[in-house]
């Protein structure tokens, strides 16, 4: 559950931190007032990481040993779509935008992933 929690935050942060350096990635809050938003957002970003991930990965396994793994990052931005269509303040507007918004969340979310697997082992 911790480690849940620790995603869901993650994931929020993964999120500012795209809109805030990211061109054409709008997501316009102020953070003291609207970081329910941003955590509902994490919340949700995390539970499609959880569940289609996997799933989406696995009907796409051909795929992604053709391109030597490339194809995940599709994947990833097809979840960054389905969340913007699951929450309208996102707009994310061309592909480059879409590109480097999941490249920032990926590496976010695989820094956070190391460091949570690093603390379970010890």
């Amino acid at each position: 559950m911790v480690k849940f929690l620790v995603r869901i935050l993650a994931n929020a942060l993964a999120i500012y931190l795209a809109a805030y350096f990211v061109l054409n990635f709008n997501f316009p809050i102020q953070l003291p007032q609207d970081w329910k938003l941003l955590l509902l957002t994490g919340l949700i970003l995390a539970i499609f990481n959880t569940v289609l991930k996997p799933i989406l990965k696995f009907i796409s396994a051909p795929l992604i040993i053709l391109t030597l793994g490339l194809f995940t990052i599709l994947i990833n931005i097809l979840i960054l779509w389905l969340l913007t269509q699951v929450v309208p303040q996102i707009s994310i507007n061309g592909t480059w935008a879409y590109l480097w918004a999941t490249l920032i969340i990926s590496l976010l979310n695989w820094a956070v992933g190391v460091f949570i697997k690093k603390k379970s082992t010890n």
